[in-house]
């Protein structure tokens, strides 16, 4: 048995953990040695109790190296464990990397220069445009988008910077063949074509309420920084800020609106010491001495959702859109501030929607897109 295949079948073994393999490593030198030494042998360790031991010296029992390892090549699925030269560096410093990466697609040099990207699954208009734009310019500056393929916030980042036809990298908080949520499936494989999908779960794992914290510990650890973009209080992306904080990263967040739940989050880091993010280039000039010249060149935005401008509309649709203004207002609230009759502002924001100068949000709400 390689020291690779030790590590990918002490990773499948219950109640073991990276922290354990980490001190029988230190004791008894090597991960294949761990799986060699006699239940009391194991027991000499410190931490390593009973249960553990006993898992640990019956570890054929629990798990099926030999099936995993097929199945692993069957999917074309790389594994990477700490005795690999191929495993990702920012990882080996945090305190519990994982014990092994099962991974599509493939890592480069450069993914050393990685921000986490991460907020609510449940966001706005403003968090989500937010989340696709600097995305985008991170990815268009050179840095890596790591994120963790969720809905909301994690999915715009991802797509932002598979636009600027940059390199982003996914951590699921499942096994590699049990993707979720189902509905980004595609965006998966994209990721794969342009970064990596990654997973420390053994194959056939189900998300669950634990996996996803300890998922979220690998973006962090994947990154020179976490970006939160927007959060409520209790998101799981204030947890992953947490783990970079407690790893030596740094920690961003967006600024949202004083009144809206979805930025309480952000704007607890920020009170905490987050630095507090307007644009790409606040991100950008946290690394200038480490990455010279990077960010220099002017930031481009995401490409425009369409063609044409406020100033190339007259008239009652021009008033409507000024009426929109820069976030995603109510139909009834529109109405009041153009104060034209209901009638003429809708079929007025039907025809702005065609035209994809305006986008309709449910409930009612329109946001303007140029």
């Amino acid at each position: 048995m390689t020291e690779s295949e030790a590590y990918v079948a002490l990773n499948m073994l219950p109640k073991v953990g990276p922290g354990r393999v980490r001190r029988l490593v230190d004791a008894l030198g090597s991960a294949a040695a761990a799986l060699r030494t006699s239940r009391d042998g194991l027991m000499r360790v410190e931490g390593v109790g009973a249960d553990v031991a006993s898992v640990i010296a019956d570890w054929e029992s629990h798990a099926d190296l030999t099936a995993e390892l097929a199945a692993a090549r069957d999917m074309a699925v790389r594994l990477l464990t700490p005795a690999d030269d191929g495993y990702p560096e920012n990882l080996r410093n945090i305190y519990d990397p994982p014990l092994a990466l099962y991974v599509k697609g493939g890592f480069e040099t450069r993914d050393r220069r990685g921000i986490a990207v991460v907020g609510s699954r449940q966001t706005s208009y403003y968090g989500r445009e937010m989340a696709r734009r600097l995305g985008y310019q991170l990815a268009y500056a050179g840095m890596t988008v790591v994120s963790g393929l969720a809905r909301g916030v994690d999915t715009h980042a991802h797509e932002g910077a598979i636009a600027a036809k940059g390199r982003t990298i996914a951590v699921l908080g499942c096994g590699i063949d049990q993707l979720y949520p189902p509905e980004n499936r595609l965006l998966a494989e994209k990721v794969a074509e342009a970064g990596a999908l990654v997973s420390e779960f053994p194959i056939g794992t189900k998300p669950d309420r634990q996996t996803f914290p300890i998922r979220n510990r690998v973006v962090a650890g994947m990154s020179l920084g976490v970006l939160v973009v927007e959060a409520p209080r209790s998101s799981g992306a204030l947890i992953t800020a947490r783990m970079a904080l407690d790893q030596g990263r740094q920690v961003f967040a967006v600024p949202g609106r004083v009144d809206s739940p979805h930025a309480r989050g952000c704007h607890q880091l920020i009170k905490e010491g987050a630095r507090l993010v307007e644009g790409v280039e606040d991100v950008l000039a946290e690394f200038e001495f480490l990455i010279p010249g990077i960010g220099k060149s002017p930031m481009p935005r995401p490409p425009e959702r369409g063609d044409e401008t406020a100033q190339q509309i007259g008239g009652e649709e021009a008033a409507i859109l000024r009426a929109l203004g820069s976030d995603e207002r109510h139909i009834d609230e529109i109405i009041r501030i153009c104060g034209l009759p209901p009638a003429k502002v809708s079929s007025s924001l039907l025809q702005l929607e065609l035209r994809r100068l305006v986008r309709s949000l449910p409930g009612k709400y329109f946001v303007r897109l140029d």
